[in-house]
């Protein structure tokens, strides 16, 4: 049974699978379009509800808003109101009747060739938009009317959503169905912008042609007028009068197409060139801070494709005005700079060092809009501000390196693929071995390009693009940029970039505008992201330098008194042939950029000709203009001074050592020095640069009353050394006593109740070493304190008397002989005789110091013998002594001599 039900079960399988393999029935015609109608149904109920939800919420028709500019306003940095960018001075209305035919003529012919016929919308041009966009791309054509323009410059925003253009027809259909065609016109040509500042066609006749009467305006003006609101700035003649021609031709072509003009009036106009048609430009006063806002301008563009003259938004800025008003101060001519002509040039960029955010914009001196914004339009070579940014900063980074990091300033030759690269210092001198940080503070190139060779340009690449600039060409580094010699930038990068070394690494890209809102009440926020450029280290070691820089580098000139600030100079050279064929070198720019906590300010100054030399006093503003701005905007303020990060230490290190090392105790003073080094690269080597002895040990002096002389001694744990003695008796200055390798000696011939303090140092033999640190005592010799009074008298008689006859001393008692000794000054010929009598034990003891003690011995006369209590005369005592040549009081025998010399008295 489970054998024939397995088959029947594998039968039913075969029969169906046989069924599977027949050919399917498809479902009728009506059942398909029944099922595409529903849909389409839907979805056209789905729109319309989503249409009528749109339209719904579109805004009412405001006659006012009609009429007048829907510009912008824009904010400070602390959200207060700083101008409406239309400015009530430039809105000169125009009534239709004043317009001529001919104006008409090429804006209907550019615009909207339809204007008075269709319904506010033109059904034909958006098919021909639609067929353009999928053939040409997404795009490439617009479909809007005149109307259409009227109404999103009135109320809605440029953003390219379904809703904003369901509302903009919407609006458009019912403003054609209220107003007049000539109303509509009427609207158009007063609200549009232009550039300049100038709304409305009548101001910008006269801001570009001089001409308030718009019957005046000849075709061609008439052409480049209805060319310009499409694109304002790039189409503006007066800064980019190329393609403002081109611009006028098109229109001219138009006109011609849609036979508003023949083509001999055409031709005719093109002949024109537009520069010969403008009047002179002037500054517009009703919109402040100008170069500012122009960035405004652009920045918005950019980040968001919408015009701050004409979408009506509310701009809140990073502005700050006090900054702002001070740096065009010192661009005008009320500045305190002494400019030397008028076509000298400078930008300027302050920006936040912790935000990025653009404080104040210096565009040029009299900067007037559409003039070349020479604080974020340059591109010129940096110099030497840039050595941090390609030099010494990757090399930090990349290889931990100290800001003692010793490198040899020396003449260099090094093969590269277009010859052989070999530059040279500023002042073609060389320094030897520097520091890194005396390297950067007194701007040497050598130690700049071998830091860059070092690190590899590849590394480098990488930090210097951190920090915001574009490497032209190729996208590489060649080692002449480590002196600032390839990569073109300007004050608003420089600002950015240096503004990471003050905080702690991190880099912002400058930016003018924090955020946005549209008039229904949507905000975007324009605040750039930050990123961590480099290691907190770096930045720290890179500030550092740059601070010495300013208070014993090339930036003393820019150092403002009291603030902690850090910077860098840049001078840029370069050869030119002049019309002689004559080879000159010439400075064509000069930099300077710096900053402390709070602001970072970075300065260029050329002329628009970059073939022109720079003045040595031209060379000095850029640090003039430094000190002053940063002067005035951190009056006032509370600058904090530059944070160290645990990363780093401040070690001290022997000045000269290479690789660095540590100061021994021995290391002067003079020759240490404090520098910056990574926790992780510290030196642990102590320098024997300096090496020095020890003090002796044990040093004892003991009156020996069984020979009445000091024994004096000591131990040292060298052997090749010999050691000075030095003596000073009774508070009297030190004498050189004697110098000796033996370890202890004998004093005699001493003056009882006299002190006597001795001095030993060691003295290397080999001079590898420096003497030991002094090692003294002190002893005092009992007795002679009845005897002072006739010290006194004996004193008094030798000052009375030139020459004392040979009888005197015979006369005096046999006791006063000791008080004669005792008068004579122990210093004696001031000729190391005081030191001769040391070690004198016996007579062999004496000779076996002798020889290592004075040479000289001074003559006395003989004095009657007196015996001592061993049965030796005096005269004994004293020839055993000298005859060591060392007899310590040999001089207290000359109180006994006829003719006692001077040096002796």
């Amino acid at each position: 049974m489970a054998n024939d039900s397995q088959s029947r079960t594998a039968r039913r399988n075969q029969l169906k699978n046989k069924g599977n393999g027949k050919k399917k029935r498809l479902p009728p015609f009506k059942t398909i379009f029944m099922t595409l109608l529903t849909i389409g149904i839907v979805l056209m109920l789905g729109i319309g509800a989503l249409f009528a939800y749109y339209i719904a919420q579109a805004p009412a028709l405001d006659a006012e808003k009609l009429s007048d500019p829907y510009a912008s306003k824009i904010y400070d940095k602390d959200d207060n109101l700083i101008t409406d960018v239309a400015g009530e001075e430039r809105r000169t209305r125009v009534e239709y009747n004043d317009l001529p035919p001919q104006l008409v003529d090429s804006v209907l012919a550019t615009e909207d060739v339809r204007f008075f016929d269709h319904i506010g919308i033109d059904p034909r041009r958006m098919g021909a938009a639609l067929l353009s966009n999928v053939t040409n791309g997404f795009g490439s054509e617009g479909a809007s009317t005149i109307t259409q323009q009227v109404v999103k410059r009135s109320y809605l925003t440029s953003d390219k959503t379904l809703e904003r253009k369901v509302q903009e027809q919407f609006l458009a259909i019912k403003l054609d169905q209220e107003y007049s065609k000539e109303e509509i016109l009427e609207m158009y040509l007063n609200k549009i912008y232009y550039g300049q500042g100038a709304y409305g066609v009548l101001e910008a006749a006269d801001t570009y042609f001089g001409k308030e009467d718009l019957n005046e305006l000849t075709l061609a003006e008439s052409a480049l007028l209805a060319g310009m609101p499409q694109r304002p700035s790039a189409y503006d003649p007066s800064v980019n009068p190329d393609l403002a021609q081109q611009r006028m031709n098109t229109v001219l072509s138009l006109m011609v197409q849609h036979e508003k003009i023949t083509e001999e009036e055409a031709e005719e106009a093109r002949q024109v060139n537009v520069e010969d048609m403008l009047a002179e430009q002037s500054e517009d006063e009703s919109t402040p801070y100008r170069a500012f806002i122009d960035q405004v301008e652009d920045e918005v563009e950019e980040k968001m494709g919408a015009d701050i003259y004409n979408d009506g938004l509310d701009i809140y800025t990073t502005i700050e005005p006090d900054a702002q008003e001070y740096v065009e101060q010192m661009l005008s001519e009320d500045s305190s700079i002494d400019w030397p002509d008028e076509d000298l040039q400078t930008g300027v960029a302050v920006t936040d060092t912790e935000s990025g955010a653009i404080r104040a914009i210096g565009g040029g001196r009299n900067y007037v809009k559409g003039n070349l914004n020479f604080a974020g339009d340059i591109k010129r070579q940096p110099g030497s501000t840039f050595k941090p940014i390609t030099a010494y900063g990757p090399a930090i980074e990349n290889e931990k390196l100290s800001t003692y990091h010793q490198i040899n300033d020396e003449k260099i030759e090094i093969e590269q693929p277009d010859g052989v690269y070999s530059p040279n210092n500023y002042d073609n001198e060389f320094r030897g071995w520097v520091s890194m940080r005396e390297a950067l503070s007194k701007s040497l190139n050598i130690p700049a390009v071998k830091m860059l060779e070092e690190t590899g340009t590849d590394n480098a690449e990488e930090f210097v693009e951190g920090l915001g600039f574009e490497i032209a060409g190729n996208g590489n580094l060649y080692l002449s940029d480590a002196i600032g010699g390839g990569v073109l930038t300007n004050p608003l990068e420089m600002s950015g970039a240096y503004a990471a070394f003050g905080n702690g690494g991190t880099y912002t890209e400058p930016y003018t505008v924090r955020k946005v809102e549209s008039t229904e009440g949507g905000s975007t926020d324009l605040t750039p992201d930050s990123s961590t450029a480099m290691s907190d280290s770096t930045a720290y070691m890179i500030t550092s330098m740059l601070e010495t820089v300013m208070t014993d580098g090339t930036g003393t000139g820019a150092n403002v008194s009291g603030l902690t600030e850090a910077g860098k100079t840049g001078t840029t050279n370069r050869e030119i042939e002049d019309e002689n064929g004559n080879v000159e070198s010439i400075v064509p720019d000069v930099w300077f950029s710096g900053y402390t906590t709070d602001y970072s300010v970075s300065i260029w100054t050329g002329y628009g000709d970059n073939n022109k030399n720079l003045s040595n006093n031209t060379q000095q503003i850029p640090r003039q203009m430094f000190k002053s701005v940063m002067g005035h905007i951190s009056e006032g303020k509370e600058t904090a001074d530059f944070s160290k990060p645990g990363s780093v230490e401040w070690v001290d290190i022997e000045d000269g050592s290479r690789p660095p090392e540590l100061p021994s105790s021995n290391t002067p003073e003079s020759q240490i020095v404090s520098e910056l080094f990574h926790v992780d690269n510290q030196p642990t080597e102590t320098s024997e640069q300096f090496e020095k002895l020890d003090s002796v040990e044990g040093l004892s002096a003991d009156y020996n009353e069984d020979t009445e002389a000091i024994d004096l001694s000591w131990d040292h744990n060298e052997d090749d050394v010999t050691f000075d003695i030095t003596v000073s008796t009774n508070g009297e200055s030190a004498r050189d006593l004697t110098t000796t390798e033996s370890r202890s000696m004998e004093i005699s011939q001493i003056q009882p109740g006299s002190t006597y303090e001795f001095t030993v140092v060691a003295v290397d033999n080999s001079g590898e070493a420096e003497s030991s640190d002094p090692s003294t005592t002190s002893v005092q010799v009992p007795g002679g304190e009845e005897e002072a009074p006739e010290e006194e008298q004996e004193d008094e008689i030798e000052e009375e008397t030139d020459e004392e006859t040979e009888e005197g001393p015979e006369q005096e008692p046999e006791e006063e002989t000791g008080n004669e000794e005792e008068e004579t000054p122990p210093e004696s010929d001031g000729d190391n005789n005081g030191g001769e009598n040391e070690d004198s034990n016996d007579g062999d003891a004496g000779n076996d110091t002798g020889d290592e003690g004075g040479d000289t011995e001074t003559e006395t006369e003989e004095a009657p013998p007196e015996e001592d209590e061993d049965g030796t005369t005096e005269e004994e005592n004293s020839e055993d002594a000298s005859g060591d040549d060392q007899s310590y009081d040999s001089a207290e025998q000359e109180g006994e001599s006829e003719e006692p010399s001077s040096e002796e008295q």
